[in-house]
């Protein structure tokens, strides 16, 4: 079986496992868990925060932002077709009683006019609003790398009214991979960011939320309101430390994705755009079936990929696929369609 429905389904290589079992422990709740500890400072390093906060997973990551940047009530600025939107089950509403205001933003960042135009000033009447919600990549539209200068460019209306920033940047490397950018290119602009170890990355759990000492500080107490306080959790953080040397490989996902998008496009039926990063969107309505009857086709064939709108089918490269891997996958699909 070729599994392309996400980088998430990477299992945890033999020098994550023996990190797992050889890692230094203690309760990350009193904060005595010194290999925790090591992660978070290596994470901030990277992408150039004071401070990070190790948390299960990327939209415990984002919520506990969403939660601490704002006030009760207020409106979150973010691209309709965002993760924050499209899948994290309307936590902004429930977690931290806010109202979304969306934009149909140009390769999902709203520009500086978008950001101005959509700032509700606090009044009798209005909530005003609480955070400003950037993605990079950019999943539901593709895995675009949106390049430091377009962040910097949205974020900066957002600061003179003094409305914080919050970057998802579950998969930034892959992003700062592509631009052949530092990450801290990206994330400089913004008050907080999250990324994740369990994706292109390859750890099996694990995300970080990084930003100032204080952001951080209130992060680790609304981390425990959540229940994300953990406790030897050395044994899975040592993987991530692991996880924070792969990103060199992200490349060769990148490259991958475009051998798989470029003889993809040339198959009957399919119809795709080059990729930026490891995430290839199909539209499959010229093969005259269900998105859902091409997915189980797929599957028949020992191929597995991800339904992503009406006649979208997704593919998503990592590191347990070779390029091996891929020509097989074209070469079974091929024959079905």
């Amino acid at each position: 079986m070729i599994d392309l429905r996400s980088d998430t389904v990477t299992k945890p290589d033999d020098r994550m496992r023996d990190a797992a079992h050889a890692a230094d422990v203690g309760d990350d709740v009193y904060r005595e868990d010194p290999t925790v500890a090591e992660l978070e400072r290596r994470a901030a390093d990277r992408v150039g925060t004071e401070a990070a906060l190790y948390v299960p997973s990327g939209t415990m990551g984002n919520q506990i932002a969403a939660r601490v940047h704002t006030e009760r009530g207020q409106e979150l600025l973010a691209d309709r077709k965002s993760h924050v939107v499209k899948y994290e089950l309307g936590g902004a509403a429930d977690h931290s009683n806010l109202q979304v205001r969306m934009v149909d933003a140009e390769r999902g960042v709203p520009s500086p006019s978008q950001v101005a135009d959509g700032l509700v000033e606090e009044s009798l009447h209005r909530p005003g609003t609480g955070l400003l919600w950037l993605e990079n990549t950019h999943n539901a539209r593709g895995g675009l790398a949106i390049d430091p200068e377009r962040i910097a460019a949205a974020a900066e209306p957002a600061g003179e009214h003094d409305v914080p920033v919050h970057l998802d940047g579950a998969r930034v490397f892959n992003a700062a991979t592509a631009l052949d950018v530092p990450v801290t290119e990206i994330t400089e602009p913004v008050d907080s960011v999250m990324f994740c170890l369990s994706k292109g990355l390859g750890a099996p759990i694990g995300s970080m939320l990084a930003g100032s000492e204080a952001f951080v500080e209130e992060a680790r107490r609304v981390r425990k309101l959540f229940g994300g306080g953990l406790r030897q959790a050395g044994i899975i953080a040592a993987p991530g430390l692991e996880a924070l040397e792969n990103v060199e490989d992200l490349e060769r996902d990148h490259e991958h994705a475009e051998l798989l998008a470029e003889e993809l496009d040339g198959i009957d039926g399919f119809d795709v755009q080059p990729p930026e990063t490891n995430i290839v969107l199909a539209d499959v309505s010229g093969t005259g079936l269900e998105t859902e009857a091409v997915i189980e086709r797929l599957e028949e064939e020992d191929v597995l990929a991800t339904q992503f709108g009406p006649s979208t089918v997704r593919f998503c490269t990592h590191r347990d696929v070779s390029r091996e891997d891929v020509e097989t996958a074209l070469e079974r699909i091929e024959a079905t369609f």
